[in-house]
């Protein structure tokens, strides 16, 4: 409990640039963090809270094999079905958590196939956006 400011403070500051970095970049179709201007309840989000969370999600273009490629191009960021700790740990429902789930019914619960969820930990936020970089490009 005594670092505990401390580590949301980070967990905030690094989600907003990663969420920053993504939005920017030509291989993410979108980018939902309510921290963004661009998310439809950012104005709701600003009034109540102080930051924004470390939690965001992201669809990478290409479907499905994009969102493996993806996942299994990462180094630093962790591949995890629970999310939420020091770390930084990232899922991709359609080929994991919801794998058995029909196309038609993820999709209608929001779960595309380039979805990915990701919980930004407290690491060098520069050492996770050289990771997602080289993950997106490969």
């Amino acid at each position: 409990m005594k670092t505990l400011e401390l580590r949301m403070d980070r967990h905030c500051s690094n989600a907003m640039a990663v969420a920053e970095f993504l939005e920017k970049h030509p291989a993410v179709e979108k980018v939902m963090y309510t921290g963004l201007e661009s998310h439809p309840d950012h104005a709701i989000a600003k009034k109540q809270m102080k930051n924004f969370g470390g939690m965001l999600s992201f669809e990478v273009k290409g479907g499905i094999a994009a969102g493996v490629r993806f996942i299994n191009q990462l180094q630093l960021c962790t591949r995890a079905v629970s999310l939420g700790t020091l770390d930084t740990l990232v899922s991709h429902p359609a080929s994991m958590s919801h794998v058995g789930v029909p196309k038609a019914e993820r999709e209608s619960y929001g779960i595309t196939d380039g979805l990915i969820r990701m919980s930004v930990g407290i690491e060098n936020i520069e050492d996770i956006l050289a990771d997602l970089e080289q993950a997106l490009n490969y």
